[in-house]
Order: structure tokens, then sequence, then C-alpha cells
């Protein structure tokens, strides 16, 4: 037996060690499937929730946005701000106990720096990353960048997770097939069913920090033997196991069910971070190649309607007219027309639309399947032909990366979620990146707002960035990359019994135990 399969199976016997009817399991309705493994080829957050799982940062946001060191023991920064010096901690070791290395961060990073929007301005700005030696990486820049940290801690999709090298050297244009990490749990790949259950377990190998955790930071400490990730596609049945104790968690669960919960006292309610939503035109194909049709659905769009077709509840949804969060320091309103459904069908006839079907696909199972069937009604009323399509989200998932023509599977919008970290600024903005193939689906194309956006990371001061970030959003009013629905807050449903639940903006399960 060689040295890996050994560790491997030595591994695999200390999980098993603990009997199945004492080990202490955490049971997840998650909001929706994972159909792949790999964080770097989507920004699907199913997969990026699987990545906090079973991988590590370099760095992460704790619960004051403040960046902290992860992976990382220390690092230091040359007089110039051009030289970047990481010591790992040295307890990391993968899921099969081989040490992390230098190496592995550095073939991770290369990976993420060709996929992620803020990892590819990084690595614009790069001059060479490399491995000292087993336990130091160096990044060289060639000028001075001021999102280092920012870069290496970022939040949300993509998130620079750490795989071994050999896993991270998997071609960009395929997906990673091997989930070894070395995160506080890992994937039972054995046990993984796509559209009924998803199993991580304990990591022996894992040493988690010493501080408390906070947000995405600190100690990461797995609390329960076994998390499983039920796939319960009707909200009824999720609820009615939640409240029966067949489940631990109920992620996302629907405004209009949140009453039902009210008399139960051992369920809980957490309003978790803000979403924005987007809907997302597809600039590849007709007929949404056209500007003026892009700014007719713009000027259509009434956030206040689509918003109340998900909630009343005033404290869960912001109608806000920006293509930032209202909460970022970059927030402007600078440039956004009211809603007006006579100007709208105005830019229809004057964009040239001939009538051809417009692909609306809708996640049925998605908070933003009530905007949808509004924003659906809408474009009809102003003349639109629109094609509606219900699927569920795994299925929109797939389908939003075909670039065909509508007669081919291609498709003309759908709407999504983005989490406020993927819409804070304009860098690290997940809709407003305008760089054509390498954009986020839809595939914008903008030289003027990449131009814009590569000199934000090169300006000091804050009132410098928030005119750049001005100027991006008076562009962005013109190209329209795609149409803010408004922001919203999700509700998660709990067992009381359940301690250590953070709040992080992302469902994370290290330090979730149960009471005694």
């Amino acid at each position: 037996m060689n040295r890996t399969l050994g560790v491997i199976v030595a591994a695999a016997l200390a999980v098993t060690a603990v009997p199945a009817w004492a080990q202490t399991v955490l049971k997840v309705r998650p909001f929706g499937d994972l159909k792949t493994i790999d964080p770097m080829v989507t920004s699907d957050y199913m997969v990026r929730n699987h990545g906090y799982m079973i991988y590590d940062t370099l760095f992460a946001q704790n619960e004051k946005g403040t960046i902290k060191p992860q992976m990382v023991e220390s690092f230091a920064t040359a007089p110039d701000g051009l030289t970047w010096t990481f010591v790992l901690r040295d307890d990391l070791k993968f899921h099969d106990g081989a040490a992390v290395t230098a190496a592995d961060v550095v073939a991770s990073l290369k990976r993420w720096g060709q996929l992620d929007g803020l990892g590819q301005q990084l690595t614009a700005h790069t001059a060479s990353l490399e491995a000292v030696d087993a336990r130091t990486v160096k990044l060289t820049l060639k000028d001075r960048w001021g999102l280092v940290l920012e870069a290496l801690g970022k939040p949300s999709s993509m998130v620079p997770f750490i795989m071994p090298e050999r896993i991270a050297k998997t071609p960009t244009n395929e997906a990673v097939k091997d989930p070894i990490g070395s995160g506080p749990f890992m994937m039972k790949r054995d046990e993984w069913s796509p559209g009924s259950r998803v199993v991580y377990v304990k990591a022996p190998t894992y040493v988690p920090r010493r501080e408390p955790p906070s947000g995405l930071a600190g100690g990461k400490v797995a609390n329960v033997d076994r998390v499983e990730w039920v796939i319960i596609p009707d909200a009824q049945t999720a609820l009615n196991a939640l409240q029966a104790g067949e489940i631990d968690i109920f992620e996302e669960i629907p405004p209009d069910m949140m009453t039902l919960l009210k008399g139960n006292a051992k369920v809980g309610i957490a309003k978790l971070a803000a979403l924005q939503g987007v809907m997302r035109l597809n600039q590849a194909i007709p007929p949404f190649n056209n500007a003026k049709l892009r700014q007719a659905i713009l000027h259509l769009v009434d956030q206040e309607q689509t918003l109340r077709a998900y909630v009343d509840d005033a404290s869960l949804y912001t109608s806000c007219p920006s293509f930032y969060m209202c909460d970022s320091p970059y927030f402007t309103d600078a440039g956004w027309p009211k809603p007006d459904a006579a100007k709208a069908k105005q830019l229809v006839k004057e964009s040239g639309y001939d009538g051809s079907p417009i692909v609306l696909l809708d996640a049925t199972e998605t908070a933003l399947h009530p905007q949808t069937l509004v924003v659906a009604q809408a474009m009809r009323d102003i003349g639109l032909n629109v094609d509606y399509q219900a699927m569920d989200w795994p299925t929109l998932s797939t389908r939003r990366a075909n670039k065909n023509p509508i007669a081919q599977g291609g498709w003309s919008a759908f709407m999504s979620g983005p989490a406020a970290p993927d819409m804070f600024e304009p860098v690290g903005h997940l809709a407003l990146r305008s760089n054509c193939e390498k954009a986020w689906f839809g595939w914008p194309c903008d030289e003027a707002i990449e131009k814009l956006r590569a000199e934000f990371t090169m300006i000091p001061d804050l009132d410098g960035r928030k005119a750049n970030a001005r100027a991006v959003q008076l562009r962005a009013v013109e190209t329209v990359p795609y149409v803010p629905v408004g922001q919203f807050y999700l509700v998660r449903g709990y067992r009381k019994d359940l301690t250590g639940l953070l709040s992080a903006g992302i469902p994370v399960y290290w330090s979730v135990g149960r009471g005694r």
C-alpha cells in the first residue's frame, strides 16, 4: 500500500470509528441542488457553499468585513508595495494527509486568476507568483495595485479556494472531479446522490485557527460528525420536515411560510444577508444585443412592484436605484431612470424590435420566481413576445451557459440573486464586469466600463474611488449589462436546539452543534 492511499484509508477509519448511532448529524435543506464540485467553473452559489465545506482560503472576511489571515500565518509587504510574501501555517493538511504547500497555493491562485473577475484583475497586475519554499509564497506586482488582500479574501463567487496542485492544474475548461481539500469537512463522494443528498463528514486532518469564529474568518471548528444536505424541492414538504425535526435547518424559507412557524417553540427564524435581484440579459445573441431594447427593460422594471411580489414585509426588502448595494460606500443613484412603462415602450419602438421570441428562463423554486412572473407580464404589456420557460435551478444554471441562438437552445434573460459581497464595488462586481467572453453569463462587452474598472484599482483614496464608481454607473445605465430588480433578505429556519449558528452572509456549518 502506497503512502497516500494509506493516509486516505487511515482518515476514513478515523471518521468511521464513531459508530453510526453515536454520530452527531446536522441535516440541512439547502436552497438548491449540487450538480458539480468545482467552485471555479461556475458562479452557482450551491457550488460556492460546497467549496466552503471542503476547502480553506488564504484570507477571509470577518463579521465586520475586515480581511483576516486564514491559512496564512504571517505576511509582509515591501515598502514599494510591489512584493508580497505570505507564510502558511505549519499545521495545514489536505484530506489525504499531504501537507499544504506553497506550490498548491500558486497553482490554485493561477487557476482562479483565469476565471474570476477580481482574479483576472490581480493576474493582469502580476509580474510573478512563485513558491519560495514549502511554506512561503511570493507575489510580485508590475505596479502598485490596491486590492491584493481584498482579492485573496474575496468571500463569494469565485472564491480563491486552495486545492492540491495536481487538482488545481486541471484545465479551466474542465471541472475538477476530485473533492480533496483542506477544510473542516470532507465530502463523502460515494454518498453523493444528485437530486437527493450530499454528505460531508468531519475532517480528522483539519486544525482550526485558535481565534473564535467571526463571519468567514477565525476558527472553523466542526462540532458535528456529519452534515447532510437533504434535497427537498417542495418548500411545504421542507417546512413540514423542519417542524417535525426531520431536518435541522431550512435555508431560504419563502416569506409567506414564515407565519406558519410563529407558533412552534422549537423552531427559530433568522434574517440572513441581503441579495440583489438581477435580471441578466443575453447580449451574445438577438434581441438583447440591442442596447435600446436593454434600456427599455431598465426603464420598465419597478423594483417596489417586483419585490412585493416576493414579500410584503418592508423589513425584508429595499428598492435600490443603483447597480451597487444600498449600504455600499460606492452607492450612487446617478443617472437612474424612474419606472416608466410609456418610455420603455418608446425605447422598444426605437430599437426596431421585430417581435422575435424572448426566452425568459425561470427557476420556479427560487426567491426570484415571483419577480420573474411580474417582469414577464410587464414585458408582454409593452409588446414584447415573451417565451416563458419554467425549470428548476440546476437546469437553469446549466442552460445559461448556452451561447447558441434561440432556435438551438439559447436564451434571452434569467433572474438570479447574487450576494451583497458580489455587488459592492466595480471591480469585484459580478454583473457589471463587461469583458466579453470572460464576463458572467450574458457576456456584456464594453471597453469603457472595463477601463474604469481597471482604473478603480489604482485609485488610493475613497473619494476618488467613489467618483470612479459613479462613472461606471453612468456608463452602465447606457449599456445595461443587467437590470437590478431590488434588494431583499433571505430567511433561515432552524431548530432551536442548535448552537453556534453563524451569520456570515453565506451558509456555513462549522461551529454549529447541538445543545445538551
